[in-house]
Parts: C-alpha cells; sequence; structure tokens
C-alpha cells in the first residue's frame, strides 16, 4: 500500500509543477490565483503523501522514486501538453531514469 501511496505523491508531484508552468502563462489575476491553488494543494498533497510513505519505506528508496516520478511525469507533460522538444537524448534519458527507478524499487 505505501508504495500507491508513495506512486500518487510521484503524481501529484507533477500537477504541482503543471501548475507551476501554467501560472507563468495565466493571462488575468483570476487565472493566476486559480492555477497558485492548484499548485499549492497539489504541494501540499505531494509532501504529505511523501510523509506517509515514509513511515514504513526507507528514505534513501522512496525519497529518489517520488522524485523521478515527478521528473519524469513533468517532461512528459511537457512534451505532450506543452509541446516541448522530443530528442532521441531526452527519450534515452527518460527511459534510464525509469529503469533507475524500477532498479531501487527492486533492491
Amino acid at each position: 500500500m505505501d508504495w500507491i501511496i508513495l506512486i500518487v505523491a510521484g503524481l501529484f508531484e507533477t500537477a504541482f509543477a503543471f501548475c507551476l508552468e501554467k501560472m507563468k502563462g495565466a493571462k488575468d489575476k483570476f487565472g493566476h490565483r486559480l492555477w497558485t491553488m492548484g499548485f499549492v494543494v497539489c504541494l501540499a498533497a505531494s509532501m504529505w503523501l511523501l510523509a506517509v510513505a515514509v513511515h514504513t519505506l526507507p528514505i534513501g528508496t522512496a525519497y529518489p522514486v517520488w522524485t523521478g516520478i515527478g521528473a519524469v511525469g513533468t517532461v512528459l507533460l511537457g512534451i505532450v501538453y506543452f509541446r516541448e522538444r522530443v530528442s532521441f537524448a531526452r527519450i534515452f534519458f527518460i527511459a534510464t531514469l525509469i529503469a533507475s527507478i524500477i532498479g531501487l524499487k527492486m533492491v
């Protein structure tokens, strides 16, 4: 169950990065405030879920997995939603990051 909580925490990390990017592009005060609230809520949820997960998971594994999920998710959102550049190098390093996360889980 703690691994599921950690994965959800990583997804919330991706969500707060998404909100941060949307905040930057907000055209009016209402939009900026809305994305700021989303950022704060996702940040708090991510941190709280990480704290719950590390009650039983080792921090040396949980923290890198959490940041890895957030990093991979953010890069993929950037490519799909924000139309960021796709290159062989980016895909290669995303794949190595995923392999590293899986490796940490296995050991």
